[in-house]
C-alpha cells in the first residue's frame, strides 16, 4: 500500500514539473515574439520646443521696503498764542509760497503800532531840533545823544511789534500741498498748537530704505537703484544722493536715501515702496527660459538637446544650480555652458536619452533687452 501510494507523489511531481516547464517555454517564446515585434517598431519621437542658453550680464541684486519722503515737508504750529481770525487750509489743495494759511487776531498789536509809530515820529521831531540847537549850541551833545537813543528806541519798538504781527500770520514757505487740519475763526490757539501739514510739491522725491551693512559698504553717491510702486509694477530708476554716516547698533543696518526724479510714479510722501538694491559688480551668467527648467525632489533640472551618433536629436537630463529666478527668466550659475541647446516646450514629457524632433524655437527675456544693460534678480 505504501508503495502504491509513492509511485502516485511521483507521478504527482513529474506531472507538476512537465507543467511548470511547459508555461516557462511558453512565456519564453512570448517575450521573444514581444521583443522581436518590439526591435521592429520604430522608436518613439517627442515634439519640442528649445531655446539657445545665453550668456549674458546680470545684477545680483537685493530687495528692501523704502518709504517715500517729500523734498521738502514740515509741521506747522503757531509760535504766538492768539485768537483765529482766517483760516485757509483746504486739505489736499496746493498753495503756492508765501499764501496766508492761518491768521490769529492782531488788532490790539495794530493799535500799539499806532502808538508807537505817533511816538517815533515825536522823537523824530525832537531829534532834529536837537540838532539844530546844538549846531547854534543852544544844546548839548548829551541832550542831542538823549534824543537819539529815544528815536532808536522808538524805531526798535515798532520793528518789534511789526514781528509779532508777521508772526502771527502763517504762510506757506514754499509750494506745498496742505494736510488736513482742525481749525476754525474763533478757535484760541495756545503756542506750538499742531495746525496742519505741509508736503512740498516738487518734481522729485526721496526714498529712504535701510541696508544690510555689507551691502551698504558697496553703494555709492550716484549709484542707481530701482523704485517698484503703483498699480503697474514698473520700476522706476533713483539715483543714490546720500549714505547715512553711522549704522543702527541693534541691526547693523544703514539707512540709505536716493532721489526719484518720477515723482508721479511715486504714492504720497509716508508710502512704503520696493526698492532692488544691486550687489557686488555686474557678471556673465548663463540664462534660459523658466519653462526650460524642472524641478525635482533631486533638484533643479533641464533637458539638454543634442545629436547623437547617428545624427538624431536626443533629450539629455542634466542637474543644474539655478542663481536667480525673475519673471521668465532664468539665471543659472554651474551645469550648463553658452550655446547649449535646452527644451523649453515639451520638457514634462521627456525622459534621459529621449529621440525629440524640434518644431520651434523660443527667446529669452534676455534676448529682447536693450543691448548691453544687466538683468537684474
Amino acid at each position: 500500500m505504501s508503495r502504491r501510494r509513492w509511485i502516485h507523489s511521483l507521478l504527482l511531481i513529474v506531472a507538476v514539473i512537465g507543467v511548470a516547464t511547459a508555461l516557462a517555454a511558453w512565456k519564453h517564446a512570448a517575450l521573444a515574439r514581444s521583443a522581436a515585434e518590439a526591435a521592429n517598431q520604430p522608436e518613439p519621437v517627442e515634439a519640442i520646443e528649445v531655446a539657445i542658453a545665453a550668456e549674458r550680464p546680470y545684477q545680483r541684486a537685493t530687495t528692501v521696503i523704502g518709504t517715500v519722503i517729500a523734498t521738502r515737508s514740515i509741521t506747522v504750529r503757531n509760535e504766538l498764542p492768539g485768537t483765529v481770525r482766517q483760516v485757509s487750509l483746504p486739505p489736499g489743495q496746493i498753495v503756492e509760497a508765501g499764501t496766508v494759511l492761518v491768521a490769529l487776531d492782531v488788532s490790539v498789536e495794530q493799535a500799539e503800532l499806532e502808538a508807537l509809530l505817533a511816538q517815533a515820529q515825536l522823537a523824530e521831531t525832537q531829534y532834529a531840533r536837537m540838532l539844530r540847537m546844538s549846531r547854534e549850541r543852544a544844546a548839548s551833545g548829551m541832550e542831542v545823544d538823549s534824543a537819539r537813543a529815544e528815536r532808536d528806541v522808538a524805531l526798535a519798538q515798532i520793528a518789534r511789534t511789526r514781528a509779532v504781527i508777521e508772526r502771527k500770520t502763517i504762510r506757506a514757505p514754499f509750494r506745498a500741498r496742505i494736510g488736513i487740519s482742525d481749525v476754525h475763526p474763533g478757535q484760541y490757539l495756545n503756542e506750538g498748537t499742531y495746525l496742519t501739514t505741509l508736503q512740498g510739491v516738487d518734481d522729485s522725491a526721496y526714498i529712504d530704505f535701510s541696508v544690510p551693512q555689507q551691502v551698504a559698504a558697496g553703494l555709492r553717491a550716484g549709484d542707481s537703484v530701482e523704485v517698484i510702486a503703483g498699480p503697474e509694477l514698473v520700476p522706476s530708476r533713483a539715483e543714490i544722493v546720500a549714505l547715512d554716516a553711522r549704522f543702527d547698533p541693534a541691526t547693523r543696518n544703514g539707512v540709505v536715501r536716493a532721489r526719484l526724479a518720477d515723482v508721479h510714479r511715486a504714492p504720497a510722501p509716508g508710502a512704503s515702496v520696493r526698492v532692488r538694491v544691486p550687489v557686488g559688480e555686474p557678471l556673465m551668467a548663463v540664462t534660459i527660459p523658466a519653462s526650460a527648467l524642472r524641478k525635482g525632489p533631486g533638484g533643479d533640472r533641464v533637458f539638454v538637446v543634442a545629436d547623437d551618433a547617428a545624427g538624431q536629436a536626443r533629450a539629455h537630463e542634466r542637474e543644474v544650480a539655478v542663481e536667480a529666478l525673475a519673471g521668465d527668466e532664468i539665471v543659472i550659475r554651474e551645469g550648463l555652458a553658452p550655446g547649449e541647446r535646452v527644451a523649453s516646450s515639451g520638457s514634462f514629457k521627456l525622459r534621459d536619452a529621449a529621440l525629440v524632433a524640434v518644431v520651434g524655437s523660443s527667446e529669452t527675456v534676455a534676448a529682447v533687452r536693450a543691448p548691453g544693460a544687466a538683468a537684474q534678480f
